[in-house]
Order: structure tokens, then C-alpha cells, then sequence
């Protein structure tokens, strides 16, 4: 026994019990009150503490290419910011280029992120061309390389049409394949830009009305439709109004295999943010909505209609966010020039177990949010999302009585500034281990660049609405 972690309170996302859990080279290897160790065991006192299975964010995007520039966090920093707030893997977007086949991307994107992250990761395609048979037929090869999930865009000059996104849902009907959704509608988004723009209206304000709630929610009762329409599952990413969360709660009530993520920004956050001084912080996409869409996202969180919280981590500097006044070329900026995204990694799982330490949802809740329901949905259950044993050891120790308010300085990621900054919490993460690594401790990262594995995932075949 390399590891003993005794006397805390385990929470999985059935039940929460007093035991103590051993761990064996990386694994669980006993779940029991009163183990005993050996003689070199390392012996933890989890006493007053909960232990949880670690967060798996199910949506970041890593040094990625945006707006002419590049997302702050590498896959160093980030998935070190992603340990230090009690997340043990991170699943990445690798944006397919136009010709190139599915298993050439995953190759490509590995290469930089194997030498750098610091916890275990995955990921999903991006798909951007699938204009050949050849191409659409590589999403297969993926999938056998430990890749089953896939993302459109809606939106954005790499979106897909509606005649592609069909074709990638129906060869996902047939090869284990779950197809995520980023769903706004494009040319409605267009239009309203070019109207603000031509009418002087350049602030990020602007940014939420030409992307707002029915922009959105129309795209997702269209990308529902046509999972129901090829005869397979839907992913919708980053669910943020209510007429989205209505049309995906009216589909599984009918039975099919819809499931929605919705992030943090989501659930704390209002569209009341980009009338705020500095609005361009909170440019993301989809942009904040009102508070009818917020309410809407917790209530589908309790009844389960949401499935997962993950965090759309996309985080850029200050500097960068201050294109939206003067561009990098020195030019008038407006609200199409201000990268999209925020920071929220480190902030994800702290976010939602201090809603539930405060008595929104429950701690069990949580756990499957944001542990057991992407470790089910994105085919690594046999591997991670859970404290059982033969899973492998990625825990967290969570001081429920820890006061701690968010400051970036406290962060550890690569970016200046948080959205975050300011807002309290209750209860925090002291601790967190990677396959039984120490990678977090009190507020210092204990881990190494490098140490973290890409995680092959099982097809996916999801046929109903429950996990």
C-alpha cells in the first residue's frame, strides 16, 4: 500500500459515507473503515475533510488560436491551474484543419500538450471539413485511437452548415461517437453585427445582443432536431438560456439521448456583467444572459435534464480583452475584436462545492455534475469519475469550513486577471492527487510538467436519455 487516506468522508454521486480508501500504484485498491497500513504506507488524516473523486472539465481550450491571438494558458499552465482547484483531467479541443484527417489532428495536438501537462487529459475533434468521404471516414479511425468525441461549430467562418453537421451526427449514429454542439445561430449573429457596428454601438454590451437568448436558444432546438432527424446523441456544450434548456428537457422527456454541460460563468453570472466598467473581461460564447436563463440553468441542474459542468476555459490578457477599444494594429476596436473567453479551470469545482456547502444542490450532485456524468459521457468511466476501486487514485480533500475568496494572484495559471476576483466562497479544496500523486497542497502546486497521460476513451453509444 503506497498511500492510506483515513478517517475523512467520501462523497460519490450516490451516497457520502465514512471510510477510509488505499491506494496501489496509482489505483484505489480499498474502500473500508478501519484499513491498516503497512510500514512505508503514507498515512493521510482526512478527519473533518470530504473525499471526492477529482473534477474531470469536459470543455477547455488550451493554447488555442483565437482572434489573433493565442489562449494565455498552455497546457502546463493550465492543467496546473486545474490541479490546484481539485480537477485531475481536462478534456481539450483540437480544431481540425481543412483536408487533414482526424487521426493526423490528434497526433498533432498530443505533441503539445504530452511534454507539458502536468495532470491526465483528453480530448475532443473539432470537426471543420468533412467535404470528402475520406475525411468524414477518419472520424471512425479516431475513435478507435481512444477519441470518440467530436464538436461542431454553428458559428464562427470555420462553422459547419446544417447539411454537414447532419452527415457527422449520422456516421456518429454508427461508430461509438458522441457530437458535441457549440449552437448559436450564425447568420442571424451576423446580421445583428453589422447592424450595431453600422449604428456606432461598438461596446461589449453589444456582444450580448447580437448573440442573446433566442440567438442561442434557436440553435439548439435546430441541433436537436437534427440528432433526432440522423437517429443518434447530442452533446449541447456551454448551455446557457432558457429556451435551449426547455427544448433539451422536452427531448429527453420524449426519450431521446440529448444531454447539456453548462458552466460556472453561467450559474453565478447575468448579462448585467457587460454594462460593468470593464465588460470586455466577460466576452465569452456564448455571452451571459439574463436572469430568467440563469434560474432555468439551476433548475435543469436539479432535475438532471443538465448533465455536466464544465468550464469553456479560454482565458486572455487584459492587453488583449483592450482590443475592443484600440486593436493590436492601433485601429478603432469594437465588440468583434475582443477575444472570446475567460479563465475558470481552477474556479470550477470550488465554484459548485461551495454552492452545495452553502445548500443549493447537494455535495452528491456535484460530484456527478462534475465528476461521474463526463467520465460516462465521454467513455472514461472504466478509468475515472469515481471513488471505487481498480479506478484510478485522482482525489481531493475538501475543507468544507475553509473561507476563501477569489483573487488571481491567488490563481495559478498564466493569466492577469479573473473574472472571479472578488467573489467568496465557502469551503475549499486543501488537496489533490493525480492516479495517488500529491499535486496540490494548500494552496502550493506539488506537481511536474509532464506528469500527466493522455487518456484513451471507449466508444460512446448512448441511447437513452440516462447515464
Amino acid at each position: 500500500m503506497d498511500l492510506l487516506i483515513k478517517g475523512g468522508t467520501l462523497v460519490t454521486a450516490q451516497s457520502t459515507f465514512k471510510a477510509d480508501i488505499a491506494v496501489v500504484n496509482g489505483k484505489i485498491s480499498a474502500i473500508g473503515k478501519n484499513l491498516k497500513a503497512d510500514k512505508n504506507t503514507e498515512v493521510i488524516d482526512a478527519k473533518g475533510k470530504l473525499v471526492l473523486p477529482g473534477a474531470i472539465d469536459g470543455h477547455t481550450h488550451l493554447a488555442m488560436p483565437f482572434g489573433g491571438t493565442i489562449s494565455t494558458d498552455d497546457y502546463y499552465a493550465g492543467t496546473r491551474s486545474a490541479a490546484c482547484g481539485g480537477t485531475t483531467t481536462v478534456f481539450d479541443f483540437i480544431l481540425q484543419a481543412k483536408g487533414e484527417p482526424m487521426q493526423d489532428a490528434i497526433k498533432r495536438r498530443d505533441a503539445l500538450a504530452a511534454p507539458d501537462a502536468a495532470v491526465d487529459y483528453s480530448f475532443h475533434i473539432g470537426v471543420t471539413d468533412v467535404s470528402t468521404d475520406e475525411l468524414l471516414d477518419s472520424m471512425e479511425e479516431a475513435v478507435q485511437a481512444g477519441i470518440p468525441s467530436f464538436k461542431v461549430f454553428m458559428v464562427y467562418d470555420f462553422g459547419v452548415d446544417d447539411g454537414s453537421f447532419y452527415r457527422v451526427l449520422q456516421k456518429a449514429a454508427g461508430i461509438g461517437a458522441l457530437v458535441g454542439v457549440h449552437a448559436e445561430n450564425r447568420e442571424v449573429n451576423n446580421v445583428l453585427i453589422k447592424q450595431f457596428l453600422a449604428e456606432g454601438k461598438t461596446e461589449a454590451w453589444w456582444h450580448y445582443v447580437s448573440k442573446k437568448e433566442d440567438v442561442e436558444g434557436e440553435a439548439d432546438v435546430r441541433a436537436i432536431n437534427l440528432a433526432k432527424m440522423a437517429g443518434t446523441s447530442l452533446y449541447i456544450v456551454h448551455l446557457a438560456n432558457k429556451q435551449g434548456v426547455e427544448a433539451v428537457k422536452e427531448a429527453r422527456d420524449q426519450g431521446y439521448p440529448i444531454f447539456a454541460e453548462t458552466c460556472p460563468q453561467y450559474l453565478y453570472f447575468t448579462s448585467e456583467v457587460y454594462k460593468r466598467e470593464r465588460a470586455r473581461d466577460f466576452v465569452c460564447s456564448p455571452p451571459m444572459k439574463g436572469k430568467a436563463s440563469q434560474e432555468a440553468l439551476w433548475e435543469a441542474i436539479k432535475s438532471g435534464d443538465i448533465a455536466t459542468v464544465a468550464t469553456d476555459h479560454c482565458p486572455f490578457t487584459r492587453a488583449e480583452k483592450d482590443w475592443g477599444i484600440v486593436t493590436k494594429d492601433g485601429k478603432p476596436g469594437n465588440f468583434t475584436t475582443i477575444p472570446n473567453g475567460c479563465a475558470g479551470i481552477e474556479t470550477m469545482y470550488p465554484y459548485m462545492l461551495s454552492e452545495a456547502n452553502k445548500g443549493r444542490i447537494t455535495f452528491n450532485k456535484v460530484v456527478e455534475l462534475c465528476a461521474t456524468n463526463p467520465a460516462k459521457l465521454f467513455g472514461l468511466d472504466h478509468q475515472k469519475g469515481a471513488l471505487q476501486v481498480g479506478l484510478d487514485a485522482d482525489i481531493v480533500l475538501y475543507d468544507k469550513k475553509k473561507e476563501f475568496t477569489i483573487t488571481n494572484s491567488a490563481m495559478h495559471g498564466d493569466t492577469d486577471h479573473t473574472i472571479w476576483e472578488g467573489v467568496s466562497l465557502k469551503g475549499y479544496p486543501v488537496a489533490t492527487y493525480s492516479r495517488g500523486r500529491l499535486v496540490y497542497k494548500e494552496g502550493e502546486f506539488l506537481g511536474k510538467r509532464g506528469e500527466g497521460k493522455l487518456i484513451k476513451c471507449k466508444p460512446i453509444k448512448l441511447t437513452t436519455p440516462e447515464l
